[in-house]
């Protein structure tokens, strides 16, 4: 099963809404958590709005949406720090890359969707992009403060609650109803659940800081929310339109946005091996995710 062209473009419009949230999120060098959790509180805002004009969520898809709020906290949680310790550049292909991956491995026990030999191809190539994004650049100096161990392991924690959570909302976006109604309420709920702990957390741990931060700076915050939270809704449903690997797959194409704009917005070093490796990512991705070749 091959996702259809207007899904297609979707994902690839959520793919660079994705890319671009987080460069603004990564572009913040005052206090990322705290612009994070208006990104996140935004979300919850629109859910809210949305909410008492939907029908209600089924039962089934209820357990789904607690483990989807329990994985993204940890996932924010590791994205956080891999942010302050590595460039967007290295760890933004890695975590995103390693998202398909992992589901691409684990889909076919636990949800029936089995692999083709392409995609197995696909992820072999995926692979080895994202091996040779881990690897340091030859005679770039690393940002101060980075440490590029500690990036690339927290990189790959956010890749693992990537996949975990591609996986939960999947299943429970399927769960939710059998009408784009009921599956918007799905994405309604995520978002009103999950959005505001990280704004609370960011206000208990310094409020000082926080409230002089947000009134400089809270357009960030919502401008990114606005982008992160409608772009996660695209993908959520595209997972109710094909296999789950293959719409991961084809919305991790963010990684190329993200070390394009990780290099010429953020002037981060970029080197022609990680090019290299980016397109490699890339044409696994696209692989896993087109027609049936052999």
């Amino acid at each position: 099963m091959v996702v259809e062209p207007l899904v297609v473009a979707l994902l690839l419009a959520a793919a660079l809404m994705h890319a671009t949230w987080n460069a603004l999120l990564k572009a913040d060098r005052s206090d990322r958590l705290a612009t994070f959790g208006v990104i996140m509180t935004t979300g919850t805002l629109m859910g809210v709005i949305a909410v008492p004009f939907l029908p209600k969520v089924e039962y089934a898809a209820w357990k789904y949406l607690a483990a989807s709020v329990i994985i993204h906290v940890a996932y924010y949680t590791f994205l956080l720090k891999a942010y302050s310790y590595g460039d967007l550049s290295h760890t933004y292909p890695i975590a995103r890359g390693l998202g398909p991956l992992l589901v691409a491995m684990v889909s076919g026990q636990m949800i029936g969707e089995h692999l083709r030999v392409q995609d197995i191809a696909g992820v072999v190539l995926l692979s080895a992009g994202l091996v040779a994004l881990a690897l340091p650049l030859k005679g770039v100096v690393a940002a101060p403060g980075g440490r590029h161990g500690l990036a690339t392991l927290f990189a790959v924690l956010t890749g693992i609650t990537i996949a975990a959570y591609i996986i939960a909302d999947g299943m429970g976006v399927r769960s939710a109803g059998p009408d784009f109604q009921h599956r918007l309420a799905y994405i309604a709920w995520l978002c009103v659940l999950e959005g505001p702990w990280l704004l609370v957390l960011a206000i208990v741990l310094r409020p000082q800081t926080v409230w002089s931060h947000l009134r400089r700076t809270w357009w960030r915050g919502v401008i990114g929310g606005v982008i992160a939270n409608t772009g996660y809704g695209i993908a959520i449903y595209a997972l109710v339109l094909g296999p789950m690997a293959h719409v991961a797959a084809l919305r991790e194409t963010s990684v190329l946005f993200g070390a394009l704009m990780g290099t010429l917005l953020l002037s981060e070093p970029f080197g022609r091996r990680r090019v290299v490796a980016a397109a490699v990512i890339v044409c696994g991705l696209v692989l896993m995710n087109g027609p049936k070749l052999f």
